[in-house]
């Protein structure tokens, strides 16, 4: 099978290879053609534009950072619908807008080929380890036949409905995650306020019922240590991501006044010049507010995560 891959950063470059080590053939495109080394290496060939990506594939990937990155490789003069055969299906792994996939869904209609979201979770390890969660919308038939590429880049693609579907659960999953973040910023800068020590406090509300469901396991790596660079995941992806999940709520004329309140704090950060630093680093507004400074001992940390975990099964 001959499959296209267009955006080899720091998720796409890891899939691709998922895709080409179990042997099949792809011819890749980024607008650094230094990104496709290791995939030329590999014997990939390079295509110039996303057209001749097109032209050459029965199946194509995208992995992009914005809404309207994806539109122009798609839409341009020189992108993937001037060059796509019928039949062939191109898959979007990008987080994107629900109004701009079915857009485009239509747009391949009309050429007789299949365009599906399948935005993924599992972030930049996941994408290393191929331990990714791959939701897909659109065509049935189209998600079936192509499943075997998508088992080779992650370990659990799931069909999840119509054309958007998709969208919908990875915005959901995003603004979820981001708003428990700021909500987390809140209540421990509260904690460290009212004078209990960090990886105590940190410690004793783990062992409650929702910290045994690993609600405060989001604050091991950047919240506690107080290290926010390099990123796991940065800023600017998540502000968009979350940008994307409120819009669809004034779309559908749902008011969303806790998930508005993330965005604002996540807006704040951004304004600060924060966008390439991790996306928890949101966290740190908060305890400028209470004027407090969290920074616990990664030797200590270590040791508590060490500790036995209680049993996830827990009465409030």
């Amino acid at each position: 099978m001959q499959i296209g891959f267009i955006g080899l950063g720091t998720m796409g470059t890891h899939m691709a290879g998922h895709a080409q080590k179990a042997g099949h053939k792809m011819v890749v495109n980024d607008l650094r053609k230094d990104a496709a080394k290791p995939h030329l290496a590999a014997g990939a060939a390079w295509a110039d534009t996303p057209r001749a990506v097109a032209e050459q594939s029965d199946v194509i990937f995208t992995s992009l950072p914005e809404p309207p990155d994806v539109e122009k490789v798609a839409l341009a003069p020189d992108g993937l619908l001037a060059g796509v055969k019928k039949s062939a299906a191109w898959f979007d792994l990008s987080t994107n807008s629900p109004s701009l996939v079915k857009k485009l869904n239509a747009a391949f209609a009309e050429k007789g080929a299949h365009m599906l979201d399948a935005p993924v979770s599992g972030g930049p390890q996941g994408a290393t380890s191929g331990k990714l969660a791959i939701w897909v919308g659109g065509e049935k038939s189209a998600f079936d036949r192509y499943k075997a590429v998508l088992d080779a880049i992650g370990d659990q693609a799931r069909y999840i409905g119509p054309i958007g579907s998709a969208t919908v659960a990875k915005l959901v999953h995003n603004m979820s995650g981001y708003a428990i973040v700021c909500a987390l910023a809140e209540t421990f800068a509260m904690g460290v306020k009212a004078g209990v020590e960090p990886l105590a406090l940190w410690e004793a509300v783990r062992q409650g019922a929702a910290g045994r469901r690993y609600t405060f396991d989001a604050m091991i790596n950047q919240w506690l240590p107080g290290k926010y660079d390099p990123p796991d995941f940065a800023l600017k992806l998540a502000h968009k991501d979350v940008g994307l999940a409120t819009a669809l709520g004034r779309e559908l004329g749902l008011p969303m006044r806790i998930c508005e309140l993330a965005y604002a704090e996540m807006t704040e950060a951004m304004n600060r010049g924060w966008a390439t630093r991790d996306s928890r680093v949101v966290m740190t507004l908060e305890q400028e507010r209470a004027g407090i400074e969290v920074k616990v001992d990664p030797a200590r940390l270590k040791e508590a995560l060490a500790l036995p975990f209680p049993a996830t099964q827990a009465k409030r």
